[in-house]
């Protein structure tokens, strides 16, 4: 068999066609006499002297197409499509006008593609460079999907690869530069479904003329040095081809050998891939060996390693550990005589078509059915359905029959659960089939979704229940601030189709229904405070005290009547608790130490009036260095407060100017003078608390005069709430021993009230 080689313009024409590639149809295109000429003849008076964009005159065009349609296996009908499509824009009716002169299968093949074609330009004119070099892979992925959404049967999506190959030609043969937007959607958009569907001859020849016009000078270069001594390497090869399939069959090993073919933009990928230099990429020079079964293929390679010198590290055994996409053979290297690099691939002829069915090791894996194909597993079910395709592409050739009916029948609805629509910026969204604007909107943007008002569809207003279809560009109206309509959760008017957007709504709906609960708890909760004289108390603090992480926490359980108002009630005025005989001695000394603080109020001075009368309000219960102020009470004397007390606050407020200002007559209290102190603990509670707390207390020194305890159940266990009345001497030393107290197990918080 002799090589295929490739030289620097691509495939030559001594490449054999892949005669399994063929157009998968749902409704095939009926097979009419003399079809294809009858079709030109159609086309050529509308189109023999009219021209493309790209300067190209269109009946050239379509000729070339159809025999790249030819060549790739596609049938006469196929080829005769090609110029109805390119008839459509010069038509005034041409669905109709078609339809009677071929039949209504060409007509929608042919409004199907021009439809496509007006999207792309569409795509490129919004800046689709920028979007495929520096937006997401998933932008570029939608692109592929969106050129296999427009067709069930792929045939629009093989016309349009012909067509943008021979656009391609085009450029190269007439020594043009081709847009950069059409080469980068030629080699990220086109190449990779050429790909994808297993058409080799179309991708390959693609991303070399892509490339060719992306990086003129790298290409140059590249294919220079493939052309250097090309002959001579050619012969090389096909000497050394000869001489391997002959030898194979002396010693008893049946096999064909043949030469791989290189293609320029591979011969790159790999260089920069593997950071190699042009030499050191093995496969320029490249055999295949084909043997009848696995025992050839492993009896093959040890005849090519006893031949040849095999180089170290370039050793595979894909078949008896094969790939994860099922893929096997054998990889080696070696060199001759001379020292020259040769890659041999080495496997069956089953795997071979297991490979050039679109699972070799040169292009993206795992595109088989969910349950797989010779060892293969779907990454998605969008891969999925590729490999459904790619099957049908294999067989439709030698389907006839029923065998055909089944075939098409499993094609139907392949692509028919998705849509594919843009935006006004020609950005591609993807939507489950039957989507609306609604829908849209809310794969846009949550908050677009929210506010959407209204939507145009191809320029034109539309009910927002419309739904959508391939290719529609679709502009939302807004209002500025909005939620949805509880009618769209209404299934019987069509309004929503997508379970994102019907999450979406529920959860807004949700989240309203939330706010009026925490806003109802929150007006009773406030109220409830106004008529305890409370409305000092922070609402945060008060939650805390309910073992609530946040005031909406207990507004919402409040709101729902999960929580009644008397809890509450109680927490803030605590029944006095029933008196043990310590307890009532330890009050007895408080109202001792009272009236003591009343005697002792010589430690207040207020400023600029001697002998004034002041007392220390209970309220904040005031101690040296304390900052104070006073209040100027009826019939009292002068209230001494804590700078930072709520009450003082309240009647400042209200009367500022009975206001008046005093201070410590010396920042220590005179010898043997004490001042009551409240302080609040909160723990969990737990048996042996109050008396580890007091402990506390005592060894530090400092005399307890009261003590009140509540302990509330809550979802933490269980929380006790204690106010402990002490005495001393400056308030300093206070912080030190709450320090402590704060260290005893259970213990959550210790401070000053």
């Amino acid at each position: 068999m002799k090589s295929n080689m490739v030289g620097p313009e691509g495939p030559t024409a001594s490449q054999e066609p892949n005669a399994s590639i063929v157009t998968a149809t749902a409704d095939s295109l009926p097979e009419q006499p003399h079809a294809l000429a009858r079709a030109r003849a159609f086309a050529e008076p509308l189109i023999a002297s009219e021209t493309l964009d790209t300067g190209e005159n269109i009946l050239a065009h379509a000729d070339a197409v159809a025999a790249i349609l030819k060549l790739i296996g596609g049938s006469p009908a196929m080829q005769a499509a090609t110029y109805l499509v390119y008839s459509c824009q010069h038509l005034n009716k041409p669905q109709e006008v078609i339809a009677k002169a071929f039949g209504a299968n060409y007509a929608a093949l042919a409004i199907e593609t021009t439809k496509l074609v007006q999207v792309q330009r569409q795509a490129r004119s919004a800046n689709a460079k920028a979007q495929l070099l520096d937006g997401s892979a998933v932008q570029t992925e939608n692109v592929r999907k969106m050129l296999l959404a427009f067709s069930r049967d792929l045939r629009v999506v093989m016309l349009r690869l012909a067509s943008r190959l021979q656009t391609l030609r085009y450029y190269a043969t007439t020594r043009q530069a081709a847009p950069a937007a059409i080469a980068h959607e030629s080699l990220h958009v086109f190449a990779p479904l050429a790909n994808r569907l297993g058409i080799w001859q179309i991708k390959w020849e693609m991303e070399d003329l892509a490339f060719r016009f992306l990086e003129p000078d790298t290409y140059r270069n590249t294919a220079r040095l493939l052309d250097e001594k090309r002959v001579e390497r050619e012969g090389f090869m096909e000497a050394l081809r000869a001489q391997l399939e002959r030898e194979l069959n002396q010693n008893a090993i049946a096999a064909l050998v043949q030469g791989r073919p290189k293609h320029i933009y591979s011969i790159v990928k790999k260089m920069r891939g593997k950071s190699l230099d042009f030499e050191q990429v093995f496969d320029i020079r490249a055999l295949r060996v084909i043997a009848a079964d696995v025992s050839g293929c492993y009896a093959a390679l040890s005849f090519v390693h006893s031949r040849f010198t095999p180089i170290e590290g370039e050793f595979d055994d894909y078949i008896a550990k094969p790939k994860p996409n099922g893929y096997q053979s054998l990889h080696t290297v070696v060199r001759d005589e001379a020292g020259r690099a040769v890659e041999v691939q080495i496997r069956t002829q089953a795997m071979h078509d297991h490979a050039e069915h679109g699972v070799a090791a040169h292009w993206a894996y795992k595109e088989a059915g969910t349950k797989g194909y010779g060892g293969v597993s779907a990454s998605s079910e969008y891969d999925a359905k590729i490999a459904v395709l790619r099957q049908l592409l294999a067989w439709e050739r030698d389907l006839s029959g029923p065998a055909a009916q089944r075939a098409r029948d499993a094609n139907q609805g392949l692509f028919e659960d998705r849509i594919y629509v843009l935006t006004p910026d020609a950005a591609i969204v993807e939507l489950p089939q039957g989507a609306t604007t609604v829908d849209f909107a809310y794969s846009v943007h949550t908050s677009l979704g929210h506010r959407c008002r209204g939507a145009r569809v191809d320029g034109v207003m539309v009910p927002l229940n419309t739904p959508l279809q391939n290719g529609q560009t679709v502009e939302v109206i807004t209002v500025k601030e909005g939620g949805p309509s509880r009618d769209w959760l209404n299934p019987e008017l069509g309004f929503l189709s997508s379970h994102r957007a019907k999450s979406k709504v529920r959860a807004w709906f949700n989240a309203l229904a939330m706010e009026q609960t925490v806003a109802k708890g929150r007006e009773a909760v406030e109220k409830l405070l106004q008529r305890e004289g409370k409305t000092a108390m922070k609402l945060h603090d008060l939650a805390l005290q309910l073992g609530f992480k946040t005031a909406d926490d207990l507004f919402e359980v409040v709101g729902k009547d999960e929580l009644s108002l008397r809890t509450i009630e109680n927490m803030l005025r605590p029944p006095e608790p029933v008196q043990t005989p310590d307890e009532y001695l330890l009050a007895k000394k408080t109202r001792q130490a009272d009236r003591s603080s009343q005697r002792g109020k010589g430690n207040v001075l207020v400023v600029g009036i001697d002998s004034l009368l002041t007392q220390l309000a209970r309220c904040c219960k005031p101690a040296p260095p304390d900052r104070i102020l006073g209040f100027v009470t009826k019939g009292k004397g002068v209230s001494i407060h804590r700078s930072d007390c709520s009450n003082f606050r309240n009647m400042a407020s209200g009367s500022p100017d009975r206001v008046i200002e005093v201070e410590w007559s010396s920042p220590k209290a005179p010898d043997g003078s004490v001042y009551p102190v409240d302080v609040a603990v909160e723990a969990a509670d737990r048996q042996g608390l109050l008396r580890d707390i007091s402990e506390v207390f005592t060894k530090e020194k400092m005399n307890v005069i009261g003590v009140q305890t509540q302990s509330v159940k809550d979802n933490r266990g269980g929380t006790a709430w204690m106010t402990f009345t002490v005495e001393v001497a400056q308030s300093g030393r206070l912080n030190q021993v709450l320090g402590i107290v704060a260290e005893v197990p259970g213990v959550r918080s210790a401070r000053r009230r």
